[in-house]
């Protein structure tokens, strides 16, 4: 196993850590003795995070920054400092199938779900090497694992996020930098943002509760974990992928995968420059 980062003590920066599974870990990482550092595209959720971790006694720091916008994220990084674990939480979904969605929402989606892995990746990787540790965590999802029904962009943003983590690992690896790399595939987490998301069987594929995820992420990054998938039921997707192509398919809609969105409702997400809960074109924040 990889070697992991202990938290005490730690600098970790978590996007989208205003609210959802990013509010979760960024109070736990506080928790456990990390210095804290919240970016997210609304002000008034990040430093309700950031003030909460305070008056509980912790060191905790917010930005307003929009991780789409490669100069926003290389202005914010230098604000930030160095970190020692860095936490790509931030994503949207749109809900909507290909010949429903806008362009707006798909190239959003694509935007904050894919490109700010690398700004923000990038701007902080440097630093780690040179020191040779560090922890670097991509929130996949369930739907980089399967595509899904009426989440095309979503899901292709999603797999493309697992490539990312694990072309990241080969480079860290071969670089022999010390930095480890954890990629995170939870199915549905219960943030309040899966309004009308059913699962067909409960106990095997269960709607997930954000803290247990929070934790289950936290002991990963300290015990130098590099895939953590939820729950295990999703492991056998991919070895799945052998059979026929009809079989596949066969397999995910007797596990209603691809029935999971139908009365998908959400809620309104944000736009850069624009209030908190701001409805974006067809995107919705999601983990």
């Amino acid at each position: 196993m990889a070697r992991g980062t202990l938290l005490s003590g730690s600098h970790v920066l978590i996007t989208g850590g205003g609210n959802g599974l990013g509010r979760r870990l960024a109070l736990g990482a506080a928790q456990r003795g990390a210095r804290v550092t919240i970016w997210d595209l609304s002000a008034d959720r990040g430093n309700a995070v950031s003030e909460e971790i305070r008056r509980a006694g912790g060191a905790a720091q917010a930005h307003t920054v929009n991780v789409a916008d490669k100069e926003a994220v290389k202005a914010a990084a230098a604000v930030t400092g160095p970190v020692d674990v860095l936490v790509n939480n931030a994503g949207v979904v749109s809900g909507q199938r290909l010949l429903e969605g806008n362009d707006e929402g798909i190239e959003r989606t694509m935007n904050v779900n894919v490109l700010a892995l690398y700004w923000v990746t990038r701007v902080f990787l440097g630093d780690m090497a040179r020191r040779g540790s560090g922890t670097v965590v991509t929130i996949a999802s369930a739907a980089g694992m399967v595509g899904v029904a009426k989440q095309t962009d979503y899901s292709a943003s999603k797999f493309a996020a697992v490539g990312f983590n694990e072309s990241l690992r080969a480079e860290m690896r071969t670089d022999k930098t010390g930095v480890n790399t954890l990629v995170v595939c939870p199915y549905y987490i219960d943030t309040g943002m899966f309004d009308g998301v059913t699962t067909r069987f409960p106990r095997l594929l269960p709607i997930l509760k954000e803290q247990e995820v929070a934790v289950k992420i936290l002991d990963g990054i300290e015990s130098g974990r590099q895939s953590l998938v939820l729950p295990p039921l999703v492991n056998l997707i991919p070895p799945a992928r052998m059979l026929p192509v009809r079989a596949f398919d066969r397999v995910m809609d007797l596990l209603g995968v691809n029935q999971t969105m139908k009365d998908f409702t959400g809620r309104p997400g944000d736009v850069a420059g624009g209030p908190a809960n701001a409805p974006a074109p067809e995107s919705r924040p999601t983990l």
